[in-house]
């Protein structure tokens, strides 16, 4: 199947980034839709000044950024933006039910034969594509943030999507200039954050044993690891409690060796989430 329609659901931080290199790289046709105008707005204004960036370091021209802002048509009309869509990518907030409740929707308005996909980093491709009648044509595509900079796209598999959905991602990924991977099984955590949630945990407890300090730790892991942030620095931009929360989904489903280290729960039951709050592992509150 060739695209050439691409509809993104969800404006915000993943989404409208996912709509800027559909149309500005890959040259799609591009539908942005949102539940409000405030969204909407937002969502452009991103993608505008980040056309800009783009236009200041000479990456491309004032007729490019003109061209992709003409490829992308803003909308609330959820019906009408998914009607003649080849290629429909949801990037709504991480809650089952309101991923499951559109999906639901958009496989009454949508063509019988546009392809499902997800930009969810933790939830189930198998149980979204379950909501609705065409699970072959249903497969997870994670982005990773920001969108419009990072290489990587992680094409998931359902337990019933076709050969044929899976390699049309892949090449869909391929023309929004994209380095794709196919993830084989429908599992928490995927690839990318299966490989770096244990990491971010192991410096925890490398800290809580007293093994290294938290400089040192952060040091070892830019200068031996290459890692452009320390663990301990990133956690406290990720937030302490969301890292909590990710965890226990992934113990929960793959076993033990995801089990949070203590000092993860302590520093949460503090209320030292990192950034948002203020203090973390640092002190966000001094310049």
């Amino acid at each position: 199947m060739e695209v050439k329609k691409v509809t993104v659901i969800g404006a915000g931080l993943m989404g409208h980034g996912i709509a800027q290199v559909s149309a500005q790289v890959a040259k799609f046709e591009v539908n942005l839709v949102d539940v409000k105008q405030e969204f909407i707005d937002k969502g452009m204004a991103m993608i505008k000044d980040s056309l800009q960036r783009f236009l200041k370091k000479s990456v491309i021209t004032e007729d490019q950024v003109k061209e992709t802002l003409e490829r992308i048509h803003p909308t609330l009309n959820l019906k009408e933006a998914v009607a003649d869509a080849d290629l429909i990518i949801e990037a709504i907030p991480e809650n089952l039910k309101l991923k499951k409740d559109l999906f639901s929707e958009i496989n009454q308005a949508s063509k019988p034969d546009a392809i499902f996909a997800s930009n969810t980093s933790s939830i189930s491709i198998t149980e979204l594509a379950s909501s609705t009648n065409r699970p072959e044509k249903f497969c997870g595509m994670h982005f990773f943030n920001p969108p419009q900079l990072m290489k990587l796209v992680e094409i998931v598999r359902g337990a019933k999507t076709s050969d044929e959905t899976v390699n049309t991602l892949v090449e869909v990924s391929k023309k929004m200039g994209k380095e794709p991977i196919v993830v084989k099984k429908d599992c928490p955590g995927f690839v990318v954050n299966r490989l770096h949630v244990l990491s971010l945990n192991e410096a925890l407890y490398l800290l809580w044993e007293g093994i290294a300090d938290r400089d040192d730790i952060d040091k070892a892991s830019e200068l031996g690891l290459n890692w452009p942030m320390g663990p301990l620095r990133l956690l406290d931009y990720l937030g302490l409690d969301t890292f909590l929360a990710i965890l226990e989904v992934l113990e929960k489903e793959l076993g033990p060796k995801f089990r949070p280290c203590p000092l993860l729960r302590q520093m949460v039951r503090a209320g030292l989430l990192g950034r948002k709050t203020g203090k973390g592992f640092y002190d966000w509150t001094q310049k």
